[in-house]
């Protein structure tokens, strides 16, 4: 999940999977495949950021342990960065 803001600056999360495009014009509209749309203070930029950084972590959480290691049975936090 990526966190955005709305122009109301309340805050949601997106899965960026469901992104079917992003748009700018000049407020960036967040698009989903099911056809709902938000409106969000991000720029494009940023939210491209966002969604390399999200799937670059569930690459890196992927690779930290053995197949065993990789679901684990109850929810563990997140490693903290140095």
């Amino acid at each position: 999940m990526i966190v955005v803001t709305r122009l109301n600056a309340t805050r949601f999360a997106i899965n960026p999977d469901l992104i079917e495009r992003i748009q700018e014009n000049p407020d960036t509209v967040v698009v989903l495949v099911n056809g709902a749309k938000y409106v969000v203070t991000e720029s494009m930029e940023e939210l491209i950021g966002l969604i390399a950084a999200q799937r670059a972590r569930v690459v890196s959480l992927a690779h930290l342990g053995g197949p065993e290691d990789r679901i684990p049975s109850t929810p563990q936090p997140l490693p903290r960065r140095p």
